[in-house]
């Protein structure tokens, strides 16, 4: 197209006359024409190492919740790190049901192409591989392997998955089928162009019948097959031992492309047929488009603008994991009824249920945030507690996929107790909430199986009111805090099922159990001796010992549900404030004696600069907006924008610490909408500084929130002004009922403090102590 010098100059104003609004706001113009999921990067926190986490991710290629998820495997096999940003080269493309790297793994398998000489060995059959020839997606990856000039392609469903390899010219094109060790079994049945085999290999939390049964199908005849057991071919199409797998060759023409289909069921081979059909007789191209359809549908329902390209790369990328865990591990029969292998009883039973999550992270943002915008998936995860609790006796606290002996507390009173009293007011609780409160009652005052299930120290603590530093209990003083809350949460569910009074007296007087390690010379909570006396000597920096991965200064917070009690301890709002603020003013200074080490956690602090405060772990996270409890809430208005600028970024290295199936993430999802829920089993989220200029939430109900930031960027992080629903609005948190009703919510910010908003005693939060 020519432009007559005139013409040139009007089309040249029209362009940037277009284009001011979006140079003035900071944005990129083309940012609201892309789909939410062209936004995610998968790849955000995949730069870690065990010493130092970045987020401890591996780029998870799935659907939203889906039972199975893919990611190319750059880790030798059985090494939690199963995919890091710095590796060059992929030793195969697996299915895995890892929640995270400490946790590891299990029901895995894995394919790898591969031309010229079979290579069994995974680290002679691994190829150089290249970030620029890579392209992932949470619904599609490809990837280009140079040392054998193949494109690999994933593309999943929930339960399954296509591959498509694109080969050279060749009469040597293979594709291996790894089973892993620990116990596995291949057949090739080449007449159907089949694979089947089962993996046991898994990492705890299974019963003895565990298998994941898988299927793949090929739609090219095979010239070769064969398999292998200990890295050695067999010329047996049929095998079973500790490490066995399967390779089959081609004959192929330049660019030729090979699909495969794949399933698995953790009920049988049929059943991973039965899955097999969600795919159908779709082809590699349209279960990509549903893929991405699907996300779009789950992610849109945040709709976020006003803001930069690297704040959408990071929103939508923290929201992909969000909707990762707990997965689906139900699986549907050939008559449409949900069922599922027990992890608890090995048994196949009618009914959901969901795993690999760790209620000690999750309870506090996670969980709110699935009952908040996606209340019918939650109520079903209500139901597979249901079946977990008759399947195994306990609720469990960390599951992957069944019992898990990690982490403290007992919170999976919250996950039950929150779910119930938001999904219960939308007619939406129709599971047998009954079941779930024998179960808290039962796990309240019973030491499980393992230390991690029911209460570790449980006598002691209804005895006493606190577990003892000095009865060979671990992190005591954490596991105390964290029960006085989860008490708190039986109590409110208790209240709202009408419980008999006496049921409901009993727990509201254990939640005030936090008093009793609150130490009113350091104004800290400090380990305390059976006798009554505090533990000494006492270093408030010592990380472990009475505490969970931190120290008193992270766990003096975790009274959840009465801060106005914590701040009558700590000697009015004043002293309270002092003392949060002491949290970014301390260095990072630590000890490590507990650990012999210093763990990533650790570091990860240290390095952030931001004092005591420690974001890469969950005990601290909710922290920043206590300010709103002590006439000072732009003081949370500070420091979550100064948290989500500094801590989040859209980069490998983009996470400040383990990301925490989620609960990382969904901090920031929170905080980017402008609130954050403190205290689950509360109705309230605490106000903090919105992100975006505006976002729209679509809830499940039909109904909006609308939220909009006028004077919202880098430098107006304060809160101005705040309206609901047109009226001024001084109060520092929202009821989630106002938000289920449909909502208008308009800020004004600005870049200076306002010091008279949110400072009346009407205006503050939820507290225990101020309950009437």
């Amino acid at each position: 197209m020519q432009f007559k010098p005139l013409n040139f100059c009007l089309y040249c104003m029209l362009l940037v006359s277009s284009m001011l609004p979006y140079l003035v706001s900071g944005q990129d113009f083309h940012v609201l024409e892309q789909d939410p999921v062209d936004w995610v990067n998968p790849l955000i926190g995949t730069d870690s190492k065990p010493s130092f986490s970045n987020g401890n991710v591996y780029p998870a290629i799935a659907l939203p919740w889906g039972m199975n998820f893919w990611t190319p495997q750059t880790g030798p096999m059985g090494n939690g790190w199963a995919y890091t940003y710095g590796a060059d080269k992929i030793r195969g493309f697996k299915q895995t049901h890892q929640p995270s790297p400490w946790m590891n793994d299990y029901g895995q398998f894995s394919l790898m192409p591969m031309t010229g000489k079979i290579k069994v060995n995974e680290d002679d059959r691994a190829s150089w591989f290249s970030h620029k020839a890579e392209i992932v997606k949470p619904y599609y990856y490809s990837v280009y392997l140079a040392d054998h000039d193949v494109t690999t392609e994933i593309t999943p469903t929930e339960r399954a998955a296509r591959f498509r390899f694109t080969f050279p010219e060749t009469d040597s094109a293979y594709v291996l089928v790894d089973a892993f060790d620990r116990g596995s079994y291949v057949k090739v049945i080449p007449q159907e162009r089949k694979i089947i085999g089962y993996t046991t290999r898994n990492s705890g939390g299974v019963p003895e019948n565990f298998k994941n049964y898988f299927v793949i199908v090929f739609d090219k005849e095979f010239t070769f097959n064969q398999t292998f057991s200990s890295g050695a071919l067999d010329e047996k199409l049929e095998i079973e031992a500790d490490h066995v797998g399967a390779v089959i060759g081609f004959k192929t023409q330049k660019g030729e492309k090979v699909n495969a289909k794949v399933a698995s069921s953790f009920i049988s081979y049929e059943q991973a047929e039965i899955n097999m059909k969600e795919i159908g007789e779709q082809d590699f191209e349209a279960v990509k488009t549903a893929g991405k359809q699907s996300w779009n549908k789950e992610l849109g329902r945040v709709k976020v603008s006003g803001g930069t390209p690297d704040q959408f790369r990071t929103f939508y990328s923290s929201l992909y994991r969000t909707l990762l865990f707990p997965r689906k591990f139900y699986e549907i029969d050939a008559n449409g009824d949900v069922m599922h292998y027990s992890p608890y009883n090995g048994e196949v039973l009618p009914g959901y249920m969901f795993t690999d999550t760790g209620f000690w992270d999750t309870f506090r943002a996670l969980f709110p945030f699935l009952n908040m915008m996606y209340p019918s998936l939650s109520a079903k995860m209500q139901e597979g507690l249901v079946n977990a609790y008759k399947e195994s006796g306990w609720l469990p606290e960390w599951a992957s996929p069944g019992l898990r002996n990690v982490m403290i507390g007992n919170n999976s009173a919250s996950v039950v107790a929150d779910a119930y009293l938001k999904l219960s007011k939308q007619n939406q609780a129709d599971y047998d909430v009954e079941t779930l409160f024998e179960a808290l009652i039962h796990g309240a005052n019973n030491e499980g199986p393992l230390t991690a299930v029911g209460r570790a120290g449980a006598p002691y603590y209804n005895e006493l009111g606190y577990v003892p530093y000095d009865v060979n209990i671990k992190e005591n003083a954490a596991r105390t805090l964290e029960y006085a809350y989860n008490d708190f949460t039986i109590y409110q569910l208790a209240k709202a099922l009408n419980k008999p009074k006496d049921v409901v007296d009993l727990y509201k007087k254990r939640s005030q159990n936090y008093k009793n390690l609150f130490d009113p010379e350091t104004r800290l909570m400090r380990g305390k001796m059976k006798d009554g006396n505090f533990m000494a000597p006492f270093n408030p920096f010592k990380w472990g010992d009475a505490f969970t991965e931190g120290n008193s200064w992270h766990y003096t917070w975790s009274v959840f549900h009465d801060i106005q009690g914590l701040i009558d301890l700590m000697g009015g709002k004043k002293g309270f404030v002092e003392q949060l603020d002491n949290v970014f003013t301390l260095p990072p200074v630590f000890d490590e004696s507990y650990y012999r080490g210093v763990i990533h956690e650790i570091r990860e602090m240290q390095v952030a600069d931001m004092g005591q405060y420690a974001h890469g772990n969950q005990p601290i996270q909710h922290m920043i907006y206590l300010y709103n409890y002590a006439n000072e809430p732009w003081k949370a208005q500070y420091w979550a924008r100064e948290t989500m600028d500094k801590m989040y970024l859209p980069t490998p290295d983009g996470y400040c610490g383990d990301e925490d199936n989620g609960q990382t993430s969904a901090w920031y999802v929170f905080s980017a909408l402008g609130f954050y829920p403190v205290s689950p089993a509360t109705d309230e989220y605490i106000i903090g500084s919105p992100l975006f200029k505006s976002v729209t939430l679509e809830l499940e109900n039909g109904k909006k929130v609308n939220i909009n930031a006028e004077n919202n960027n880098h430098g107006n992080r304060y809160v101005k002004s705040m309206k609901l629903d047109g009226k001024a609005y001084t109060k520092n948190f929202i009821k989630h009922q106002t938000l289920m009703d449909g909502a208008s919510i308009s800020f004004t910010m600005d870049e200076n403090p306002n010091k008279n908003r949110g400072v009346k005693e009407s205006d503050l939060p939820f507290s225990m102590s101020r309950e009437k």
